[in-house]
């Protein structure tokens, strides 16, 4: 009983602190070698690993030390990462190859590479059914795979560009870009079978779930729209930077992340009905993309520096070599 209580007392402190402390603060960042861009990040908070995809590999970080510890190979133009903790494996989307592939966690070797839709983007493990949905941007599809058996076990046609995912109580939840809705999938039927409009919000990208409460939180254009994943009701919204590209909840704190390129990340409070700024905080420009740890509730961002008189493929200023790099902001210094 003692042990108990003592467990409670500490847990009830962590909350407390997360909740009524101060502002987050920078901490420090951690350098990834190696040229090339990145998009999203992930985190293994049991194994305290963070995953960075980076161009053809994804970077592994010992979030104990923050420093790197490993990396993924052979994932050409990789998006994503899943972790499907209970099978020790993870899952890449590499949008060159049209293809996920599917690591061993230990040792960080592929194991397997399973064909997907046109260039697969946002993963997500379902870990109900024990299945890896990867949004295929290009395909307007989501290939659903059996994480276990590596088999494909279903191809869902989207009406639109799909970003990110979550998921809750037999449904998928997915942000459609170019329709600016968010569609649920049913995880038995692999069927949509809702449709909901995010106006006023517009060009939907990351999205974060408070399942407890059955809320979904969307960034969006300048943006953060909440609505209610039973109803698809938008709920409330909240303004934010612009060029968001990810959005993380903190369950403990009851917080929501929105990281934007502009290089600004808000910080919003959910309490019942209502999202309200409790911080913007300031980071570099170009950190869009962002990973929450729930045991620290740090929060990380990738970026990099930019020649701004060199363009890329697409015609942004051209990233740096060796220059990407991870920042780390947090509650205490």
């Amino acid at each position: 009983m003692r042990k108990l209580l003592t467990v409670g007392f500490i847990l009830f402190g962590t909350i407390l602190r997360v909740t009524a402390a101060g502002e987050y603060k920078f901490i420090r960042e951690i350098p990834i070698s190696g040229a090339g861009g990145w998009d999203y990040l992930s985190i293994d908070s049991k194994a305290r690993h963070l995953y960075v995809t980076h161009a053809n590999k994804v970077v592994v970080v010992d979030l104990n030390n923050d420093t790197i510890a490993g990396e993924i190979a052979d994932t050409p133009g990789v998006h994503g990462f899943a972790i499907a903790p209970e099978l020790g494996r993870g899952f890449s989307s590499n949008g060159k190859e049209n293809k996920v592939s599917v690591v061993d966690l230990k040792t960080n070797g592929t194991m397997a590479k399973v064909e997907t839709g046109e260039v697969p983007d946002a993963i997500l493990d379902e870990p109900e059914r024990g299945e890896i949905y990867a949004f295929n941007g290009k395909g307007q599809s989501a290939t659903v795979i059996d994480a276990k058996s590596d088999k494909v076990v279903a191809t869902i046609p989207l009406e639109g560009k799909p970003e990110f995912a979550q998921s809750q109580g037999g449904r998928v939840f997915c942000n459609i870009e170019d329709k600016n809705e968010v569609i649920a999938i049913d995880t038995k039927t692999h069927s949509v079978v809702a449709k909901w409009p995010l106006a006023p919000g517009e060009e939907p990208t990351g999205m974060a779930i408070d399942a407890a409460h059955h809320r979904l939180f969307v960034g969006c254009d300048k943006l953060l729209v909440m609505l209610d994943s039973t109803t698809g009701k938008v709920i409330a919204t909240a303004p934010i930077g612009a060029g968001v590209d990810a959005c993380v909840f903190d369950d403990a704190a009851q917080l929501v992340f929105a990281s934007c390129g502009d290089g600004t990340t808000t910080i919003a409070k959910a309490e019942g009905d209502k999202l309200n700024v409790v911080q913007t905080l300031p980071t570099e420009r170009g950190a869009r993309t962002m990973a929450l740890d729930p045991v620290t509730h740090r929060i990380y961002l990738a970026t990099a520096k930019f020649d701004e008189n060199a363009k890329d493929e697409r015609g942004r200023p051209k990233i740096i070599d060796s220059t990407l790099h991870v920042l780390i902001y947090g509650l205490e210094r």
